[in-house]
């Protein structure tokens, strides 16, 4: 499995780490076989919403190589789903078959008409302003629809990549990195939306 994590500048760094932090581990515990992930950007150097200085070496890659995409979120999303150049480089994703976003990340897979016809979340802040994209608006943690997966807010992003883990492998799977990230939150199962 192929990771592409999307950086973008604003975005909410927890929303970045807490997903990858979880769904590296099935690389990292050989759960799931030949898994790679890069870091993926629409320029070199990205600055999050903090101030902290991000560099990629993977500019403008195209994303159809990729099995996975995963957009976090970030107050910029909002002006961001409407960056012409930003959506038709991640809508070179159209053809992967997981495509998943934590808080307004949402925003971005919605704008580039990922989400037609799905449920979805977002940080609740933004459910309004996510409905135009999607079929429904689910107040819940996480949603997934299909390939589809889509989480709450900020915190969601560890459970989010959890439930993930979860989904391609199995609970003994989970259990494991929850005890390696010593993360004892995540229940299988619960604040979830199918």
């Amino acid at each position: 499995m192929k990771m592409a994590f999307i950086l973008f500048d604003g975005m909410t760094t927890l929303d970045l780490t807490g997903f990858t932090e979880a769904i590296t581990w099935l690389g990292i515990l050989n759960a799931v076989e030949n898994v790679s992930w890069d870091f993926c950007g629409i320029q070199e150097e990205i600055i999050d919403d903090r101030g902290m200085i991000i560099k990629t070496k993977n500019v403008c890659v195209d994303l159809s190589q990729y099995d996975l995409i995963f957009v976090p979120g970030g107050m910029t999303t909002r002006q961001l789903r409407n960056d012409e150049e930003f959506l038709l480089w991640l809508q070179t994703a159209k053809d992967v078959k997981y495509k998943v976003s934590v808080c307004t990340g949402a925003l971005l897979l919605g704008a580039s008409g990922f989400l037609s016809g799905k449920k979805a979340t977002t940080n609740p802040s933004a459910y309004e302003l996510l409905a135009p994209y999607c079929s429904e608006v689910v107040n819940t943690r996480i949603v997934r629809d299909g390939t589809i997966f889509t989480g709450g807010g900020v915190s969601s992003s560890i459970d989010l990549g959890l439930f993930i883990v979860e989904y391609l492998t199995n609970v003994e799977v989970v259990q494991k990195i929850q005890t390696k990230m010593d993360y004892p939150y995540y229940q299988t199962g619960k604040n979830i939306k199918i």
